[in-house]
């Protein structure tokens, strides 16, 4: 089974380097955009497991891993 962790800031969590790369972006010319956040994907491959037994599990590894849920949201998508 595949899936798909996404890791990104929780909104009102200052982002730096989404502010950083917005800003690089003005100055090549990309006048549309108006704010920028960045954050991480995760690619994970599982062996054979139930579905909810795989969504359980992720959960679990992005408590304790992935994300710092004190300031990162998480989803995950199943494959």
């Amino acid at each position: 089974m595949k899936a798909r962790v996404f890791v990104t800031l929780k909104s009102g969590v200052l982002d730096p380097q989404g502010a950083a790369i917005g800003s690089a972006l003005d100055g090549m010319g990309f006048d549309g955009v108006t704010g920028v956040r960045q954050g991480k994907v995760f690619e994970i491959e599982m062996a054979d497991a139930s579905r909810d037994e795989a969504a359980e599990q992720l959960d679990a590894m992005c408590k304790r891993l992935l994300a710092n849920t004190v300031i990162e949201d998480y989803s995950v998508e199943l494959d």
